[in-house]
């Protein structure tokens, strides 16, 4: 049975906080510097390491917003270049879903309509988690997607399922959200106008741009021509894969071709979809082993596979090898 987590990443914007309060809190930061970025921390740990932090600043009234202000991609892995990835806000709320697992161990997060909004709620994390970090991480959603939509609209309704303590805390809270803020509610929550979705995503964080400009580059061996429609294949083909959608018809609709003209481009080739597929795989695995900030369970789910141990076995029959070793071996080259 899977338990409620976090990663070490994640525990990295408390330290980051400490640098911008300019606080030295040894202690903390010592604790703190245990966690790689890919390992699994208690939420007993990190509920205890925040009470902590935000102690430092008792005369605060939501000292908590601050910190989950200070979201960076780096602090979110995958999802952070998933979400900056997606076209659209909507495309957004929905890959935060699919890999929210990669923070919490499981899937607690679900979408659905309500009235004219769309909602994204949470159930069963306030017990362990607790109104700080819920604050944390509710101020960094909201901030992540505020860096990314130009004059964003705020939030129909924010709510917790409990209640900031400290004087002024409320009203703090209802001033950073920019709209509607219940406590003590069923659910942790956030709630958009429908319309909303629709609105595009910039695509401007340049790390993004960076992992992107990488990814294509490991692929060019795969479609070696310099054709604008392999390149559109090409481009196209890491978000299919980290979306669990890397199949043929879905490749051909959003290629605006038929299946059958997608098999013969690639039969020009003299390669199939599968070992396309496979190639590809193999080619953007080795790229993303070679970036310590990514998880092993990171580059499963960016390559499309659900589970660690089924990229184990793809990633073997590929190279002879395992995913460690080959992370092992390439940081020895470096």
């Amino acid at each position: 049975m899977s338990v409620l987590r976090l990663t070490g990443a994640w525990t990295q914007l408390l330290s980051d906080w400490l640098d911008v309060e300019h606080l030295p809190a040894p202690d903390i930061r010592a604790a703190l510097l245990r966690y790689a970025p890919d390992d699994i921390v208690p939420v007993p740990a990190w509920r205890r390491l925040l009470e902590r932090g935000l102690a430092l600043r008792p005369a605060e009234p939501a000292p908590e917003l601050a910190v989950g202000a200070g979201v960076q991609p780096h602090h979110v892995g995958v999802l952070g270049y998933l979400v900056l990835a997606a076209e659209s806000l909507g495309e957004a709320m929905l890959a935060y879903q699919r890999y929210e697992k990669l923070f919490y161990g499981v899937n607690v997060a679900e979408v659905l309509a309500v009235d004219q909004d769309v909602e994204i709620r949470w159930h069963g994390t306030s017990e362990l988690l607790g109104q700080a970090a819920d604050g944390v991480a509710i101020a960094a959603l909201i901030t992540f997607l505020r860096r990314q939509l130009d004059d964003p609209p705020p939030p129909s309704l924010v709510s917790f399922a409990g209640t900031p303590t400290r004087p002024g805390a409320e009203q703090a809270y209802r001033a950073f959200f920019g709209c509607p803020v219940q406590f003590n509610d069923s659910h942790v929550r956030v709630r958009f106008p429908a319309a909303y979705l629709g609105i595009p995503m910039p695509q401007r964080d340049p790390a993004l741009r960076a992992l992107l400009d990488r990814q294509a580059q490991a692929l060019l061996e795969t479609l070696p021509d310099d054709d604008p429609f392999d390149r559109a294949l090409q481009q196209l083909l890491p978000r299919l894969l980290a979306d669990g959608r890397a199949t043929l018809p879905i490749a051909a609709r959003a290629l605006h071709v038929s299946p059958r003209t997608l098999q013969r481009r690639l039969a020009a080739h003299n390669i199939s979809w599968q070992t396309f597929l496979d190639q590809a795989r193999a080619r953007l695995a080795q790229e993303y082993l070679g970036d310590t900030s990514l998880s092993l369970s990171d580059v499963a789910l960016l390559l499309g596979f659900s589970e660690q141990s089924a990229f184990n076995r793809a990633f073997r029959r590929w190279t002879g090898s395992t995913p460690g070793r080959e992370r092992r071996l390439q940081g020895m080259r470096r």
